[in-house]
């Protein structure tokens, strides 16, 4: 039996589709969010900021319990959906939105350190030439600041691939449902499925690395 056959490949689809509407969710969120408190100061910001961060320090079972109590059926959220006839729990939709939620403080920090890193200058210039907010996003300030933000992009899509604790409690381990990579390996550990442990660590080591090293040769090449 060859190596791709002996591959279990829905865990690897699953995580890579989840991963990538994360990084979408995060990056949807994080960019406007981190644009704004880079330029603004208001009562409250660094309490606002702290609650954005929290879920980077937060133990994974601590951010599944409080997902949990969120779109579960008693929940805040899981009580207007299920008034729709919607469930996410226990369905790949909640690994999404742990895995955003595990990943958005990355993209938040990145993008914000990306964007104080413009010179305020450049900016302040092409206002006083008459160019729109939007054009001086777009010409001056998202250019200079992509270096930083594609960093951020590489380590969210990495977490969001990597997330373990909080899809658990919140997606379960449902083969062909809800089982990603992590999951997979983890349980494939457990019952003494070795092979199938080391495919899937092979396969999301080698992904990793090229997407790492895909993004150090497109900042190589845009220095």
């Amino acid at each position: 039996m060859t190596f791709i056959q002996s591959v279990e490949w829905h865990p690897v689809i699953l995580s890579l589709k989840v991963a990538l509407i994360s990084l979408i969710a995060v990056s949807c969120l994080g960019l406007p969010l981190s644009r704004l408190l880079a330029r603004r100061e208001f009562f409250g910001k660094e309490a606002l900021e702290a609650v954005l961060t929290l879920p980077m320090v937060l133990p994974p079972s601590v951010l599944g319990y409080g997902l949990l109590m969120f779109i579960g059926k008693n929940g805040v959220l899981g009580k207007l959906l299920n008034g729709m006839g919607i469930s996410i729990i226990f369905t790949w939709w909640a690994a999404v939105l742990a895995s955003t939620v595990v990943a958005f403080p990355l993209m938040y920090q990145s993008a914000k350190a990306a964007f104080n890193s413009v010179d305020v200058n450049c900016e302040k210039a092409a206002r006083t030439l008459g160019a729109s907010e939007a054009r001086i996003l777009f010409t001056i300030t998202l250019p200079l600041a992509w270096p930083g933000i594609m960093a951020g992009l590489v380590m969210s899509f990495a977490r969001a691939l990597g997330e373990f604790g909080a899809t658990l409690m919140v997606a379960g381990n449902i083969p062909g449902q809800t089982q990603t990579i992590p999951l997979a390996i983890y349980f494939a550990v457990e019952v003494g499925d070795n092979a199938t442990a080391k495919s899937l660590v092979a396969i999301v080591t080698a992904f990793s690395l090229l997407v790492i090293f895909l993004a150090n040769c497109w900042g190589r090449k845009n220095k």
